[in-house]
């Protein structure tokens, strides 16, 4: 190969890495920005087909969609003093991504990083203001909104970063309390099921004692109306006997003496010893009664 040739094919090679490092492309799922010599030119490419000046400009892309920041466990205490071991996590993408390079000098596990920091101590300050009920069920979701909108805030003031949503995966109580407050747990059910049975066997005393004293007052009314129905019935057989005898005098000491023949001579076994010349044996001497 002649020198000529080899210097046209330097220049061919040269022109084509210098046309192939003009042109760049952004994808729709994706941030740039271009550095001219280190400064930074264009803080923010639009997705498409771009060109820079070869071996000076740099251009430097970012994932544009949303990230999960999954953070590692960590311990906060409460309000009280109690110690919790939370596990959380949080969705972010980058918004400005020209302050991102500026605070993460492009280096996303520094950002990364920084987010869980500011996670982690956002969990921090939000916990501490409160108790241990509050922050496990009580005002959890207001816990999560707070966090989220004070993080979101600062990161995207501080570092570009638009803050989509905190969430809490876990809580739970480190190994060394746990067996203490299941026990503490344990009694505060057990007296209260206490009191439940107390108040019960109360209110089942009260009823059974109602039902007792119900029953003794229908008791006593149903004999109070059984003695007022006998005794206006007895009071009616009087009237009615009254009036037969006035009617029929004779006729009814007949009447009555037949009946107590019935009742007395009913029994072949009974024996009994009374004068023949009683009055109670008139009728059986003469149908007259003489």
């Amino acid at each position: 190969m002649s020198f000529r040739a080899l210097v046209m094919l330097m220049m061919v090679v040269i022109t084509v890495a210098a046309v192939s490092n003009s042109v760049y492309t952004v994808k729709e799922t994706e941030r740039a920005i271009k550095l001219h010599f280190g400064a930074v030119t264009e803080a923010d490419v639009p997705p498409g087909l771009h060109f820079k000046w070869p071996f000076a400009d740099e251009i430097r892309k970012f994932d544009a969609r949303v990230l999960t920041q999954d953070s590692k466990p960590a311990r906060f205490y409460t309000l009280e003093k109690k110690p919790l071991r939370v596990d959380s996590f949080a969705k972010w993408r980058i918004k400005d991504v020209g302050r991102y390079y500026t605070a993460t000098s492009g280096d996303e596990r520094r950002g990364e990083q920084i987010l869980a920091q500011r996670v982690n101590e956002g969990l921090r300050n939000q916990i501490s203001r409160r108790d241990m009920h509050s922050v496990v069920s009580g005002e959890r979701d207001e816990l999560m909104v707070e966090l989220k909108r004070d993080l979101d805030e600062s990161m995207q003031r501080d570092m570009g970063v638009e803050v989509i949503d905190v969430r809490v995966k876990q809580i739970d109580l480190p190994d060394e309390v746990s067996a203490a407050v299941y026990n503490r747990m344990i009694s505060e059910r057990q007296i209260e099921a206490r009191q439940y049975r107390a108040q019960g066997q109360e209110l089942a005393l009260g009823i059974t004692a109602d039902a007792d004293r119900q029953v003794v007052v229908i008791d006593a009314n149903a004999y109070k109306e059984a003695e007022q129905l006998r005794g206006d019935g007895d009071a009616r057989s009087a009237q009615v006997y009254a009036k037969a005898f006035s009617e029929d005098a004779e006729f009814y000491e007949f009447y009555r003496s037949i009946n107590a023949y019935t009742k007395v001579f009913g029994n072949k076994d009974d024996l009994m010893v009374i004068d023949p010349n009683s009055e109670f044996f008139k009728y059986l001497k003469s149908a007259s009664g003489q």
